[in-house]
């Protein structure tokens, strides 16, 4: 019996082994055709590339910015008096020299009588004594009066010469005060609210305006820059003498304002508290749509500029904040490299240092290499994507 199963046994066993061998030979060759396979059929990663090359840009600057009045004239009262009517409405345009209001010109009309007839009295006097001096000198001459007399009338004469100079000095403050009585409009412009009402009390002395008139066309814009940025800005401008303006507006300052102004002038000191500068702007305002106080942007054109522009997409940020791209070269191997953007345009970066013209940069698929990875570049398509016709934009039908 066990002469029987011994052969048996190792039947089953070198069975057993022959079986184990060809599996071991064929699991072996799969794994080193698994680790060869990557490296003798290895496809590089596909990334677009974008060839940078110089391009002429309008150099621009967008800055917030406050409207104020071009003029703005406070409506005071010249003499004291009570208002006997308002000559006006709230809110119409008036135009310069337009009577604004009356005030009772009683007692102005009397003082200028007065005055007047004190003139006349003056004027009566010097005649006389003009006349006396005349025949007085005559009399000298033959010693019919005494020189001292003859002093004495010319004494006579100077002093109602500073009377009747008085006198007419009286007047013209009499009939000033009686003009000032009528109240007009200093600048054209549009008036607000009266702030007196008829009956009321005024004095040439008192601080609250009678009405205030704006001038609303054109207007200004006053635009804070950072002091930091204020060099730049001159550099962009330099010898240019129109710099244009336009203006957004609305919440989201998306509303383009039709009228284009001009920069009027640069403040030519820092405010210390804010660290920023002031610029003015003229801008037109033909249908009064600009009002004081309104805050907008102002976007200021400084000229033309050759700029490099690089997609903002294309770079990312260092731990320590700075802007690194993806460079690749002639063996298109890929390496990052750290660059430094003076401002933005559009959705681009405009480079000033860390790559030249005739770079090539990763636009898309950075994320996927390393440092000397062997890429396939595809050139960047920059366009969107075409809209299907049968696309309806989100509407229901």
């Amino acid at each position: 019996m066990k002469k029987t199963l011994v052969p048996g046994i190792i039947f089953m066993a070198l069975l057993i082994g022959a079986g184990w061998f060809v599996w071991h030979k064929n699991t072996a060759g799969k794994n080193v055709q698994n680790d060869i396979a990557p490296a003798a059929g290895t496809q590089n990663p596909a990334v677009s590339v974008l060839k940078l090359e110089a391009e002429t840009i309008s150099m621009e600057q967008t800055l917030p910015g406050r409207v104020s009045a071009f003029r703005q004239s406070q409506v005071r009262p010249q003499v004291n008096g009570i208002i006997i009517k308002r000559l006006f409405e709230e809110g119409a345009t008036v135009e310069k020299g337009q009577q604004l209001y009356q005030i009772d010109a009683a007692r102005y009309d009397a003082a200028l009588l007065s005055a007047g007839a004190d003139l006349k009295s003056a004027l009566s006097l010097i005649n006389s004594i003009e006349a006396k001096t005349g025949r007085y000198e005559d009399l000298v001459k033959i010693d019919a009066v005494s020189r001292q007399e003859y002093e004495d009338v010319k004494a006579q004469r100077d002093q109602a010469n500073a009377a009747v100079a008085i006198a007419q000095a009286a007047v013209k403050v009499a009939q000033v005060n009686l003009d000032y009585t009528k109240v007009y409009a200093p600048i054209s412009g549009r008036i607000g609210r009266s702030l007196v009402t008829e009956g009321a009390l005024v004095t040439a002395s008192q601080e609250q305006p009678m009405a205030i008139i704006t001038q609303l066309d054109p207007v200004y814009v006053d635009i804070q820059q950072s002091g930091n940025d204020a060099m730049s800005l001159q550099t962009q401008i330099g010898s240019k003498n129109v710099v244009s303006v336009r203006i957004l507006m609305g919440d989201d300052n998306t509303l383009s304002y039709p009228h284009e102004g001009t920069l009027k002038f640069s403040e030519v000191t820092i405010d210390e508290t804010t660290g920023s500068i002031n610029l003015r702007a003229i801008v037109p305002n033909p249908d009064a749509v600009l009002l004081p106080g309104l805050f907008v942007r102002a976007i200021l054109t400084t000229g033309e500029q050759e700029v490099l522009l690089l997609p903002q997409r294309a770079t990312t940020r260092t731990p320590d904040g700075d802007l690194m791209v993806w460079v690749i070269n002639q063996d298109n191997k890929a390496h990052p490299r750290p660059i430094q953007a003076t401002a933005t345009y559009k959705d681009n970066w405009i480079v000033s240092d860390g790559l030249l013209a005739g770079d090539t940069v990763i636009i898309e698929g950075y994320q996927k290499i390393k440092p000397d990875t062997v890429i396939s570049p595809v050139e960047w398509n920059h366009s969107p994507p075409p809209v299907p016709e049968n696309q309806n934009h989100g509407q229901k039908e």
